[in-house]
């Protein structure tokens, strides 16, 4: 459920919605989401100071309701 709500709001903000990626890890520390855009869209995605990225993980926290969840915003040159 996480991963497509973080796909669905993540495709908003970019111009190249078909290239976001979603994957869910496990890790010893909870579930990690990998978040994979367009180099294009990076900027976007993170925000000035990291402000975008930061109210993505705030939503992404409320909605695990106490689980640990980390989004992991990745940098990939494709």
């Amino acid at each position: 459920m996480l991963a497509s709500a973080v796909t669905h709001l993540v495709k908003g903000i970019v111009e190249h919605p078909d290239d976001v990626e979603v994957a869910q890890k496990s890790s010893p520390r909870g579930e990690v989401l990998e978040v994979r855009v367009n180099p294009e869209d990076l900027g976007r995605v993170i925000g000035r100071g990291g402000h975008t990225v930061s109210s993505l993980r705030t939503v992404v926290n409320a909605l695990a309701r106490g689980e640990r969840v980390r989004v992991d915003v990745v940098d990939t040159d494709r």
